[in-house]
């Protein structure tokens, strides 16, 4: 079995893309994105309006997958088309371009590396780590990993994480989040005045069910039973992406709609392969046949989501209950 820098040299292979197949794939979702907001929009019936806009909010997860493949370099390099087309999706999206990168980069350089506050993550402490908290610092981490600020993700981790107060910390730097904050603030604001339906069909519904699933994905794929953290000396980037990242188990359409992102562990182990390939780096390399799993049955979602701390005795991410019986 292969380990650390010839496992990575092997996953090589699927880091080339279609050229072809990248350029289908955005095109092809941003005609069925504006397919489905059309529907959306059109006031025949609200149920064909609501069915519109749920397809979507799926069509928001698969777009989003495209423009974090694009920042990770994996797909439509040295295109000054791709760069402008994915710049604005960033921008819509509430992930400018540079914030986002900075952030996820990170989020990968130290995956399962550090307990607290991190880039790009929902963070993890240790129970010695939380006892010692005061009750403010115990309050801004529950609320953090709340299932409620996942399922709000949209206003939470992306218009105010990663747009507003990026902008607010750092405001030269982080500019195009206040764009990016302000567009979405100008929509709402326009479209609440002259189209309350499509206000609610065809942008806040697509984002706050879109988001929801992209932040719920997000956290559960580094948030599960069996997820290890290691700290340096132990810490090695390749058993991290094998160990600290899931692979969730879908049906090929929800892995289509998804991006294939549920392959979360061979994206972590080389995000330079394309999301198209991901499951076929899996299929044809042993060592990651054989991942921790999760999937999207509401039992495994409320059993990610009950997970609060970390336990170094048990070697696992613990409930609270769990951790009182300690």
């Amino acid at each position: 079995m292969r380990t650390g820098k010839e496992l990575l040299v092997a996953s090589n292979e699927f880091a080339v893309e279609n050229r072809f197949r990248s350029w289908w794939s955005l095109w092809s979702t941003l005609a069925l994105l504006a397919g489905a907001l059309t529907v959306a929009f059109i006031n025949i019936h609200w149920t064909l309006s609501l069915a519109g806009s749920l397809v979507a909010s799926l069509l928001v997860v698969r777009i989003f997958i495209i423009f974090h493949d694009y920042e990770h370099g994996a797909i439509l390099r040295g295109s000054w088309v791709a760069k402008l087309l994915m710049n604005s999706i960033g921008i819509i999206l509430l992930c400018p371009p540079a914030i986002w990168k900075h952030s996820h980069d990170d989020h990968h350089k130290n995956n399962a590396r550090k307990f607290g506050p991190t880039l790009g993550t929902f963070p993890v402490v240790s129970i010695e780590q939380y006892v010692a908290m005061n009750w403010r610092e115990r309050f801004v981490y529950l609320l953090t990993r709340h299932p409620l600020v996942i399922a709000l993700g949209y206003i939470t981790v992306f218009f105010w994480e990663m747009s507003l107060k990026s902008f607010l910390q750092q405001p030269k730097r982080n500019i195009f989040g206040l764009v990016s904050a302000s567009l979405h603030v100008g929509v709402i604001v326009a479209l609440s005045i002259l189209n309350p339906h499509a206000l609610w069909f065809c942008w806040l519904i697509p984002f706050l069910v879109g988001s929801g699933i992209g932040a719920y994905l997000f956290y559960a794929q580094h948030n599960f039973p069996g997820m290890k953290l290691r700290h340096a000396p132990d810490w090695d980037y390749v058993q991290a992406a094998l160990i600290s990242s899931s692979f969730m188990k879908m049906n090929p359409v929800m892995h289509w709609f998804t991006g294939n992102i549920g392959f979360h562990h061979v994206h972590h182990l080389n995000a330079k392969i394309p999301f198209y390939r991901l499951p076929e780096a899996m299929a044809k390399i042993e060592e990651l046949q054989s991942p921790a799993c999760t999937t999207l049955a509401i039992p495994e979602i409320i059993r990610c989501l009950r997970l609060k701390l970390w336990d170094p005795e048990r070697d696992r991410l613990v409930s609270f209950d769990e951790a009182s019986a300690v």
